[in-house]
């Protein structure tokens, strides 16, 4: 990956940066608006403009209230009708399910049994949960009961999951935040805000396992469509979307009997945000997965090209009280981490030993505003990335992964995507991963930041992050990172904002013109239920660069049950140089690209359960209107009854190379290349004890041609015990020489509870040349915390014909790592 370094002046500085996070912080404090005070609300209780249904005792759903809860007068926010009528509403006639919350003295035991509790006798549950798959619109092959209960700190959650057949009941896997997708299991999303955009996921299995994130704009881009909820995954920069990093303290019990299994949640109100007011009313929606068939079902029906996400269809939560007085939270997490080193470029060198301390500080400002500050911030437990080989002239890119970038990076977040969904000129405004990680995947220390982020007021969303990294080793200026955000929610999943982003050396080797900065304005629009219209405008400042510098995206979409289209345009500057972003493709260009999809519910044909053929077509030109890239994509893919799938796809390509580059040591001349390609695809039941796929791409590559297969294994036993092969082989014959890379990665867990765990990643790369090891042990606590051993081993690899400290990879070596961090909630009493 490479990156231009050119600086800032140092105007705008650290000081400057940490002012505008105590400028705001004192803002929020001070008093609200009316409307946002009121209980009334529109903004934090409305409906949508949606008739309510009840809360379900029965299959379809409808009841009246439960015993003892008093419904809140119209003035008071009570009436859905009258909260929709000045509310985020996405117009009248649409029907909105309604669950309410039942206040608790008696706390319930969190052991899992929820009908052997009399803690949860005053709920009563809610059911009448509809198909997604497999038969859309059908009711469930199963009951599913849902009790909401709470005390003045938290929000508990009974669930009971029946099954005729528990035995039949499958576990995949049990480790915090692993996917839920090929588990039985159960999610819940809760809209605290009533934004219809935005929210906070709990979920968990028959395990008992812990899986929590942050949903941010429906989803991202797609809205919620065409994904699977619960299957995990990472926010890409200023894209949104999903973030799995988002880690809450709160707990989750299960048990499995013969009448199925069941599950409580214990989530305290100070793990998530909500408007400052007594009478809560917010948004909610219940998944649950039966593997076994295949089976997604939701409490609030959804249309097959939705899921959980799609909080604009979700129901509502009323009846939920918070204490009038704003209870404080203030969180402290220190750490302390040791370290026993080694590195092949000093062989004489004996190991050395390293120690080190910090912390990070959470307090919530507001009910919805947190300030989180972090000193000597530490990744030593974080995963270490996947390997990848590079088959193009263009820069690769790796996902964020350190928790306190990605926690609340929702609030960063830009509307920006790609309307065919690929990468061909992928632009970042925002990539955390430049601050304390340079270009080789090298840490940079980071001294001490501060972010920033969350609601003002019910519709408006800020983020303001400031980090301080010290010099690289090998010398330099250190930097300063202030990144600043503002978001007005408007109707109809819309919204407007504006992001500001600046780097700037600092120290005594900072020059005046070593920073850049970067502006954006970006907005979204809704039309009806189905489109979406969304895009940005931008521009950098770097000293030396003083042509064209701005950067423009604009896309489209319409997604119906069956189809979903959508198109777009972008256009970067030779000179948009967004150094705290990322870019695929730098130097300018325009991009112009077009998508369709299908989704289709065959009914016995070869026992698919589902088809989604789609195409794509991109073509890039650069600024001088000549020809860089053309890419047509066509591809029918399937999934069978038992999550099998295969696919086929038939693609073609031209790319004009106007600069020579190499390929795994193949020289690609200027000129301009044309070729096709066909791939084909089958992945067995992933589910199964054992599941394998296999990826075979025949294509021609610049002139030549290009053989890609690329098998996977994976076995588990139970929910404990997880294994994973995976292959890659590219046999590459180009006119000017030819070559076959390799890259290997196996994978090995074993989770002795959904808190305790092993892993294990070997990576061996021969594009590269280097092999690499991986291993963790964690236990957690509360919010991802607990003990982390670590030990890490990189190295090169050589032919046989070379002394093998001729190659030496930079940080080849070894490294043991301890490290220790503990959650202080302080205020809790």
């Amino acid at each position: 990956m490479t990156e231009q370094r050119t600086a800032i002046s140092g105007r705008v500085g650290y000081g400057a940066g940490l002012g505008v996070l105590l400028a705001l912080a004192s803002l929020s404090l001070g008093p609200a608006p009316a409307a946002a005070q009121s209980e009334g609300s529109a903004a934090g209780l409305a409906l949508d403009g949606r008739a309510a249904d009840g809360v379900g005792g029965s299959d379809a759903g409808g009841s009246s209230p439960p015993p003892g809860l008093v419904a809140a007068p119209a003035d008071a926010g009570g009436s859905a009708a009258a909260q929709g009528a000045a509310g985020l509403g996405i117009g009248a006639g649409l029907s909105i399910k309604q669950v309410f919350a039942t206040g608790i003295e008696e706390t319930p035991v969190l052991d899992g049994d929820v009908l052997g509790d009399s803690a949860w006798a005053a709920a009563r549950p809610t059911t009448g949960f509809r198909q997604t798959a497999p038969d859309e619109g059908q009711p469930a092959s199963e009951r599913t009961e849902v009790r909401i209960a709470y005390t003045s700190d938290t929000i508990y959650i009974g669930v009971v999951c029946y099954d005729r057949d528990p035995s039949s009941i499958i576990v995949t896997d049990s480790r915090r935040d692993s996917s839920l997708r090929d588990s039985d299991s159960f999610l819940v999303i809760l809209d605290t805000f009533s934004d219809r955009q935005n929210g906070f996921v709990f979920g968990t299995s028959p395990a008992g396992q812990e899986y929590d994130g942050q949903v941010i704009n429906e989803g991202g881009g797609r809205g919620g469509g065409f994904r699977s909820s619960g299957s995990g995954g990472f926010s890409r920069g200023s894209a949104g979307g999903f973030n799995l990093n988002w880690d809450g303290a709160w707990q989750v019990r299960t048990r499995v009997s013969d009448i199925g299994w069941s599950a409580e949640f214990a989530i305290p109100l100070r793990t998530v945000r909500y408007p400052a007011r007594e009478l809560q009313s917010w948004g909610v929606n219940f998944q649950r997965n039966i593997r076994r068939r295949n089976e997604t079902v939701y409490w609030a029906p959804l249309p097959r090209q939705y899921n959980l996400y799609r909080l604009s269809m979700a129901g509502q939560l009323s009846g939920l009280r918070v204490p009038a007085e704003r209870a404080a939270n203030l969180q402290m997490t220190p750490y302390v981490v040791g370290e026993l080193v080694t590195r092949d470029a000093a062989p004489d060198r004996g190991p050395v030993l390293l120690g080190d301390a910090g912390g990070d500080l959470k307090y919530s400002v507001t009910s919805g505003l947190t300030l989180d500050a972090t000193y000597n911030t530490d990744f030593a437990q974080v995963e270490v990335d996947d390997q990848q080989i590079n088959l193009d002239r263009f820069n690769l890119f790796f996902p964020e992964k350190r928790p306190f970038f990605l926690e609340n990076a929702g609030a960063f977040s830009v509307n920006a995507a790609s309307a065919s969904g690929r990468n061909l000129g992928q632009t970042e405004l925002f990539f955390s991963r430049r601050i304390g990680i340079d270009d080789t995947g090298a840490q940079i220390p980071i001294t001490a930041g501060a972010r920033l982020s969350g609601k003002v007021f019910d519709t408006v969303t800020v983020g303001v992050l400031n980090m301080q990294t010290e010099a690289p080793a090998a010398g330099g200026a250190g930097n300063n990172f202030t990144v600043t955000r503002l978001r007005q929610d408007l109707p109809n999943r819309s919204s407007i904002g504006g992001l500001f982003i600046n780097r700037q050396a600092t120290g005594p080797q900072a020059l005046a013109t070593d920073y850049n900065r970067t502006y954006a304005l970006d907005g979204r629009w809704g039309i009806g239920q189905n489109g979406l219209v969304q895009g940005f405008i931008g521009g950098t400042q770097t000293p030396g660069r003083e042509g064209r510098d701005h950067a423009l995206s604009l896309s489209g979409a319409y997604s119906s049950q069956m189809w979903r289209l959508s198109t777009g345009y972008q256009e970067n500057g030779e000179d948009f140089n967004p150094e705290v972003g990322y870019l695929r493709r730098p130097g300018g260009f325009r991009k112009y690209d077009l998508a369709i999809n299908n989704r289709s519910r065959p009914d016995g044909f070869l026992k698919f359960q589902e088809l989604t053929p789609h195409a794509t077509f991109s073509r890039i030109w650069n600024l001088n209107g000549a020809m860089e890239t053309t890419y047509i994509h066509t591809h029918f893919t399937g999934e069978f009854e038992d999550s099998s799938s295969v696919g086929i796809a038939y693609d073609t390509r031209s790319e004009r190379v106007f600069q020579s580059f190499t390929v795994s040591g193949l020289t690609i001349p200027a000129s301009r290349y044309d070729w096709s390609e066909v791939s084909s695809s089958f992945y067995y039941n992933r589910s199964a004890p054992v599941s394998a796929g296999v990826r075979a791409v025949a294509r021609g590559s610049f002139g030549g041609h290009n053989v890609t297969l690329r098998p996977t294994v994976q076995a588990r036993y139970g929910e404990t015990l997880n294994l994973s092969l995976s292959y890659s082989r590219n046999d590459i014959d180009l006119p000017s020489g030819t070559t076959v890379t390799n890259l290997t990665s196996i994978r090995a867990g074993y989770n002795f509870s959904p808190r305790m765990f092993f892993q294990t990643l070997v990576q061996h790369n021969d594009s590269a040349r280097l092999w690499s090891v991986n291993f963790r042990v964690g236990w957690l606590q509360d919010a991802n915390t607990g003990l982390f051993l670590v030990y890490n081993e990189t190295q090169g690899l050589y032919d046989g014909l070379e002394d093998p400290h001729d190659y030496i990879p930079a940080g080849a070596g070894r490294s043991l790592i301890l490290k220790y961090s503990y959650l202080f909630d302080v205020l809790d009493h």
